[in-house]
């Protein structure tokens, strides 16, 4: 299936009321008729929170929730945007002028990087214009992936007006490629899903190769998809590239205490790798090397035997070389008990005991409480949300506790 393109089918617009709402939006807009649709879902992620750009392993499935963009090309070569959301304004520009502002992360700045992620994949410097109308269904900002699902559904929008041909897996390692544009240092967990993802069952997406292997859930499970309607947008504040290059750090300290070649890690998933042992001994190994107390730059720098102008220039991403502290041990702790949490997850539901529910359950809880604490990537809405869930859970027959997804946060 991921060695495949895209599906497509044929649609009677007149009998769906999104798209024939949409071919008339798009008519009043432009003056004409879509020539197709293009679809992707957003995703929620059961386990496996901020460990993907870690090289970690995740579990995330599809929602119904998606983006889609009515498709016109045109012989002109300008591109012109347009959102059925009246908060969203219309864009132009040129096909093959493409230029992402870094700091103005607009919705059509997402569009942008993927359309751009094909015309350099393919070398293209000569693109035909189109004209696009989009709808998103999916919460803005509330950590169910609008963003990357508008960058998964561009890039397809790209491929098909081009009438090239891509595997799902090459489009998702574009698109998680081409998001970064925006400034985000993401890990491809969601354009990942978006792409691979198949209808009753969750994933558990690996990476280099980019693979997804099918997650039975227990069929008397529900998962409740809560909004705490905080909402974090990840191009627009430091927040996500701060985690990123803590981790990032974490990884260089500790493959320099461990005599590796430090300056060539990038994730802390390598570390393991090229020390050859498990993930609990990970655990131990950060444990008996990181302090928890935050490590200002100049410690960092010590630490490595690197100058500030280094550690800045050559390591941080441009938003994060002004961060006073970095908290490296509670990062690393998240990340290699998360991966754990992740395998134990799918080990459960691949033998199905009699208290599995309860079981994934209680990895959920243990989950959210490592975002809550050591990577501090919650925020109060969002536990109270838990607390009121795991409260009404244990009310119940006692058989599940329910776990949480960390929205807006």
């Amino acid at each position: 299936m991921a060695a495949e393109g895209p599906a497509t089918r044929r649609v009677q617009v007149a009998e769906h009321p999104r798209f024939l709402k949409l071919k008339e939006m798009f008519n009043s807009k432009f003056g004409s008729i879509p020539k197709f649709y293009v679809r992707a879902p957003g995703r929620v992620n059961i386990i496996g929170e901020h460990i993907d750009y870690c090289g970690y392993s995740v579990l995330p499935m599809a929602i119904e929730q998606d983006m889609l963009i009515a498709v016109e090309p045109v012989k002109t070569q300008t591109l012109q945007l347009a959102n059925t959301n009246p908060l969203y304004t219309d864009f132009s520009t040129s096909a093959n002028n493409i230029q992402i502002d870094k700091t103005k992360p607009l919705w059509h700045n997402y569009f942008l990087c993927g359309f751009k992620g094909i015309q350099e994949h393919f070398g293209l410097s000569s693109l035909t214009g189109m004209n696009c109308l989009v709808d998103g269904n999916i919460p803005p900002s509330s950590g169910l992936s609008s963003s990357s699902a508008l960058v998964c559904c561009a890039g397809l929008v790209t491929l098909t007006v081009l009438g090239m041909n891509l595997s799902k897996v090459e489009l998702a390692e574009i698109c998680a490629k081409s998001e970064r544009y925006i400034g985000t240092e993401g890990g491809g967990m969601d354009q990942s899903i978006s792409f691979l993802a198949e209808e009753g069952t969750a994933k558990l997406i690996e990476f280099s190769p980019l693979r997804a292997t099918d997650v039975k859930l227990p069929s008397g499970a529900i998962f409740v998809i809560a909004n705490s309607c905080v909402e974090m947008n990840k191009a627009a504040t430091s927040h996500f590239n701060i985690r990123v290059m803590e981790c990032r750090l974490a990884a260089k300290l500790l493959a320099k205490y461990r005599g590796l070649q430090w300056d060539k890690v990038l994730r802390l998933e390598e570390v393991q790798a090229k020390l050859g042992v498990s993930l609990e001994e990970m655990l131990q190994i950060t444990e008996d090397t990181l302090h928890p107390e935050p490590y200002s730059p100049e410690e960092v720098c010590r630490c490595l035997g690197i100058s500030l102008q280094e550690l800045r220039t050559q390591i941080l991403s441009p938003n994060t070389q002004d961060v006073l502290t970095f908290k490296l041990y509670q990062r690393a702790k998240h990340v290699y008990s998360e991966a754990a949490r992740v395998l134990q997850f799918k080990k459960i539901c691949e033998e199905a005991p009699d208290n599995m529910v309860q079981l994934l359950g209680e990895l959920m809880n243990q989950s959210h409480a490592s975002c809550r604490d050591m990577y501090e990537c919650s925020c109060p809405e969002v536990d109270q949300l838990v607390d009121i869930c795991r409260y009404h859970g244990n009310q119940d027959s006692g058989s599940w506790n329910s776990g949480n997804q960390r929205g807006g946060k």
